[in-house]
């Protein structure tokens, strides 16, 4: 992907003077890394962050520099790219923002959300939203950039995963992962998993994995469950200590090797018969936020929230945990997509 813009402000106005002129914008045909910012609560500074592995080339705000110095909107949480396009999720705006992906220019805007968190495309002509307050998982329209209907589904939904034609939707407000038939829309069944599940995704076995932080201050444990996404049953479960509060759980790109924060960063094999008891990456004093693991090269990506008010740190470490590389991005970085 390449794409470039030049800025270049002039007025025909003689004692008005010439808006800055803003640089150019050049991209490598390498992979990127897009991380999203959340910005802070309230305060309309959500931003996207650009690393261009190809040249080492950082950009802050790309949304901003492509849109005329546009705002993203409030609290940046996730973002996936479908039909050459990627979808956006703000949070606190109660939108879906469409950029395009050769440009990241905007295309539309979804609205009729209470506060949209994740989008899971299910077709190529449909996805579904999962949301913190709604008590609903929203259907939208890839085609038009609609919302077009919702599926009751009462708590707080985070995180989806498909296989099979059916969508596995956690609930932090529940004990159970739900399953939704995307033939039909419909809650089919669901698998108890404990509270405050969030993270989900498929290993190389084509087995559901599921990571509940618990409840610490009622003294509910945090799980790690393997799930048959055939028969709809526990496999495996893995309880965490009592002091635990796990997150942010992701997989390798040989999808062999599951990664989790835990104050620290923790890492276990899918064959593994418990869980990890000494740190991968120790914080160090740091303020892990965001997890990531490049599909593309194996790298893990951390960010350093710091105070949750000023930049991000991002931190890149190589597949055996040595440091590679450190960088700034937006204000509460949590998320990584990897192209």
């Amino acid at each position: 992907m390449l794409f470039g813009i030049i800025f270049i402000g002039f007025s025909c106005v003689k004692d008005k003077p010439d808006d800055p002129i803003k640089p150019q914008v050049t991209l490598s045909n390498g992979h990127k890394t897009y991380i999203t910012n959340e910005g802070k609560f309230g305060g309309n500074t959500a931003s996207v962050s650009l690393y261009d592995l190809g040249n080492g080339q950082i950009i802050d705000d790309i949304y901003k520099i492509q849109n005329n110095n546009a705002v993203l909107g409030d609290v940046c949480q996730s973002m996936i790219k479908a039909n050459n396009n990627f979808y956006l999720v703000v949070n606190n705006s109660g939108k879906i923002v469409v950029v395009g992906a050769d440009d990241f220019k905007l295309k539309a805007t979804i609205t009729g959300f209470t506060s949209p968190r994740f989008i899971l495309p299910v077709t190529f002509q449909k996805a579904y939203v999962s949301d913190l307050y709604s008590n609903s998982i929203s259907i939208i329209d890839l085609n038009t950039n609609t919302k077009t209907g919702t599926i009751a589904c009462g708590g707080w939904t985070e995180q989806m995963t498909l296989i099979y034609n059916k969508a596995f939707i956690t609930n932090q407000k529940r004990n159970y992962t739900y399953i939704v038939n995307t033939v039909n829309d419909q809650i089919m069944d669901s698998v108890n998993v404990g509270i405050y599940s969030g993270s989900i995704l498929i290993d190389k076995n084509s087995k559901i994995w599921v990571l509940s932080s618990g409840d610490k201050s009622n003294s509910i444990l945090g799980k790690l469950s393997r799930i048959n996404p055939v028969n709809l049953q526990t496999e495996a479960t893995f309880t965490f200590a009592t002091n635990d509060v796990p997150s942010n759980l992701c997989i390798n790109a040989g999808k062999d090797t599951l990664y989790f924060l835990n104050s620290h960063v923790y890492r276990v094999e899918i064959s593994s018969a418990s869980l990890p008891t000494s740190a991968f990456i120790s914080s160090a004093g740091n303020n892990f936020y965001g997890l990531g693991v490049n599909d593309k090269d194996f790298t893990i990506y951390l960010s350093d929230a710091i105070d949750y008010i000023q930049k991000s740190t991002i931190m890149v470490y190589q597949a055996n945990g040595q440091q590679k590389t450190t960088f700034k991005a937006g204000i509460n970085a949590s998320g990584f997509y990897f192209e």
